[in-house]
């Protein structure tokens, strides 16, 4: 799904976002990405979204070298992607419903496929309650699920998410985590940029971890079954830290 291939983005500064940066993540996979502030995360979600462009180097997604993607094709590639942003971003002059819609509308959905999917993903991410519901009326978890809800109205094959539990309480973050086990046990593809090593470790994902713009690890946190269910997925997240396994 995704391929960075001797990737360098150097900034105007002088400074590397990423310094020959080389990883690549299957269709399906759910993969954590951890860095320190400034490593190189940010940097790698704006060129997947080509909100950036690389200084060197090649990036291939779901089999499309980027480069190649012209300036006017930028917004048709991006709908094969949802974006979940750690500060929500929803509209806040806007319902719950028509925050999710606006995604739809604005890929030119008709009235009637908007009627369709809206209800679908707002069921599966908890918010069927919440419809009615200004951003203002919901607390920072209901949020970010709108968040999630809009990012994937669209059933993108490439789910990002950039710190979304950046700033939720423990419980609150163990939710947003279990959404997007559930999308990702859909087929959905998923990278998340996060500082909550915790929760990383817990969550037994692929890790790539990046400093100063380098891929400096690469690894499975350890063995997990990958038809564990999203409630076993929970009560295992809810659970006291292991000690390390001895080999």
């Amino acid at each position: 799904m995704i391929d960075f291939r001797a990737v360098t983005k150097k900034y105007g500064t002088g400074a590397f976002g990423l310094d020959e940066a080389t990883f690549s993540v299957d269709r399906g996979d759910f993969v954590f990405m951890i860095g320190s502030t400034g490593s190189g995360k940010s940097t790698v979600m704006r060129l997947l979204i080509k909100e950036l462009e690389p200084t060197e180097g090649q990036i291939v997604v779901a089999g499309r070298d980027l480069s190649t993607i012209k300036r006017r094709q930028v917004p048709f590639y991006r709908r094969n992607i949802g974006v979940v942003f750690q500060d929500f971003k929803l509209l806040p002059n806007r319902t719950v419903y028509d925050n999710v819609a606006y995604a739809l509308q604005v890929t030119g959905h008709s009235r009637k496929e908007i009627r369709a999917k809206v209800p679908d993903i707002l069921r599966l991410t908890g918010l069927s309650t919440k419809l009615h519901n200004y951003p203002d009326q919901l607390s920072g978890g209901e949020q970010q699920r709108v968040s999630i809800a809009r990012a994937f109205v669209n059933h993108p094959p490439l789910l990002l998410a950039d710190e979304p539990t950046g700033n939720l309480d423990p419980e609150t973050s163990i939710d947003i985590m279990r959404l997007l086990y559930r999308i990702n046990r859909t087929g959905t593809t998923v990278l998340v940029a996060t500082h909550d090593h915790a929760m990383v470790d817990k969550m037994r994902r692929r890790v790539l971890e990046l400093s100063r713009g380098r891929v400096v690890r690469d690894e499975a946190t350890g063995l997990y079954a990958r038809d564990e269910s999203t409630r076993e997925f929970a009560q295992r997240l809810r659970s006291p830290s292991e000690a390390p396994q001895v080999l």
